[in-house]
This record gives structure tokens, C-alpha cells and sequence, in this order.
């Protein structure tokens, strides 16, 4: 009798283990693609002052949308954290949206080298953030799963684990990306 239940007890002692351990590593692979995506975030945020003096040089009385794209930037490096970054990020890339709309009005703009270069520069930041993103999000969900099934279940909130939010985009942001690219000649 002894025995079995000594035997019971090391079954659930290594059960534990298995279950922390697993929960553990989910949680490090989402801390991971968090650090990615904000390595991605950090790039975009530095290409934009240089985006914002181009345009400035070439459509200087748009003080309006310059500074309103200034500010998101601003807000969007201060962010912390998925829901408040991705709020951020949405502000800006709105506001990065109506920068690049500006610059159809203004031919010597789109004729400025240096502004094609960064705006290229910024396509292949959006474009890997995008990626970083979506590895980001399936992270958190394996995670978010994890830590609500059998047995998990019950000892994940006893152990600290909490369900974390997803990296979302904006409804004007999906909206944004579900159109078609606009293709002129």
C-alpha cells in the first residue's frame, strides 16, 4: 500500500514537471517572436524620421500629416506590450498611409531617389513584420491552448500562466489589406 501510493505520488510529481516544462517552453517560444517582431518594429520606427524629412523637403507645408506621423512614431516606440503596441502601430500605420497619399500629389516627390529608396526600404520592414507577426500570433495561440487543455488546465493558473493577447490589426488596417493593390502605369 505504501508503495503504490509513493508510486502515485511520483507519477504526479513527474506529471508536473512534464506539464510545467511544456508550458515553459511555449511561453519562451512566444517571448521569442515577441522579440522579433519588435526588432522589425524598431526598424520601421527608424526609417520614418528619414521618411519624414524627404517628404518634408519636397511637400514642407504638409505640416499637418508630418507631424501627426511624428507623433505616431512617437507613440508607437513608448508602446508596451502587444494590445498597447499594436494600438500604436495601427496609429502609425494609418498615419503612414496618408503620408504616402500625399506624396501622389507631388510628382517631384515620387521622382526623389531617395524617397522610392525608403519607401522601399519601409515595404521590406512591413513585409517581415507581417511574417513576425503572423509567427507571433501562432505562438501565443499554442501557448493560449496549452494552458487550457487537460491536464494543463489545472495547474497552469496556479503556476502564473496567463493567456496572452494576439499582435491584431486595426479593422482599417485588415480592411486596407484585403483591396487588391492599386496598379498604375
Amino acid at each position: 500500500m505504501e508503495w503504490a501510493l509513493l508510486g502515485i505520488l511520483v507519477l504526479a510529481v513527474l506529471w508536473m514537471v512534464v506539464v510545467y516544462n511544456r508550458l515553459v517552453a511555449l511561453r519562451a517560444e512566444a517571448d521569442q517572436a515577441w522579440a522579433d517582431v519588435d526588432v522589425q518594429l524598431r526598424q520601421r520606427h527608424d526609417l520614418i524620421p528619414n521618411l519624414v524629412e524627404t517628404v518634408k523637403g519636397a511637400a514642407g507645408h504638409e505640416r499637418g500629416t508630418l507631424e501627426a506621423v511624428v507623433q505616431a512614431r512617437n507613440a508607437a516606440v513608448a508602446a508596451r506590450g502587444p494590445e498597447a503596441q499594436a494600438a500604436a502601430e495601427n496609429a502609425l500605420s494609418a498615419s503612414l498611409g496618408r503620408l504616402f497619399a500625399l506624396s501622389e500629389a507631388y510628382p517631384s516627390l515620387q521622382a526623389n531617389q531617395n524617397f522610392r529608396d525608403l519607401q522601399g526600404q519601409l515595404q521590406g520592414v512591413e513585409d517581415r513584420l507581417a511574417a513576425a507577426r503572423r509567427f507571433f500570433n501562432n505562438a501565443v495561440a499554442e501557448f493560449n491552448a496549452a494552458i487550457q487543455q487537460v491536464p494543463a488546465v489545472f495547474i497552469a493558473g496556479r503556476l502564473g500562466f496567463r493567456a496572452r493577447p494576439f499582435f491584431e490589426l486595426s479593422g482599417e488596417e485588415r480592411a486596407r489589406m484585403a483591396e487588391p493593390p492599386a496598379v498604375r502605369f
